[in-house]
């Protein structure tokens, strides 16, 4: 009897071998290093903080609650045009396109599809009722 849960490890070394991985760990080690995207993302996390305080309090300044909004917003500009921003999202599509496969791979065969041919359809729903197959 083959163990699957040892296949599963094995899967799991290999696909952090691969390189969509190795380019999100990268990625995510240059952004963690980059000390202005930090100070704008600790800057983001405060502006939440203190929109969602002065939108729970009873004689909330709706004035300060929009420049709040604004001042927010514009953080989360800045945190999305940084460099290191921008490389880590890059990679964390292309590594989700790789999980979301190996994903799909697994479901389908677990539904009794053929592991050799089934696959990861960009246009899936996850709605099977309207499904014409993932093929």
């Amino acid at each position: 009897m083959t163990d699957v849960i040892a296949l599963a490890r094995q899967l799991g070394h290999a696909i952090q071998e691969q390189d969509e991985y190795k380019n999100i760990m990268k990625a995510k080690t240059e952004a963690d290093a980059d000390e202005t995207l930090q100070a704008l993302i600790t800057e983001f996390n405060i502006k939440r903080v203190a929109i969602n305080a002065e939108a729970c309090k009873s004689d909330r300044d709706e004035d300060a609650l929009k420049k709040l909004n604004e001042e927010m917003r514009t953080a989360y500009s800045d945190i999305m045009s940084n460099e290191h921003m921008k490389a880590y999202n890059d990679a964390k599509q292309a590594f989700d396109r790789v999980v979301q496969r190996v994903q799909a791979i697994v479901q389908q065969s677990a539904d009794g599809e053929d592991p050799d041919t089934t696959d990861f359809s960009e246009d899936c729903t996850h709605d099977c009722s309207t499904c014409g197959g993932c093929h």
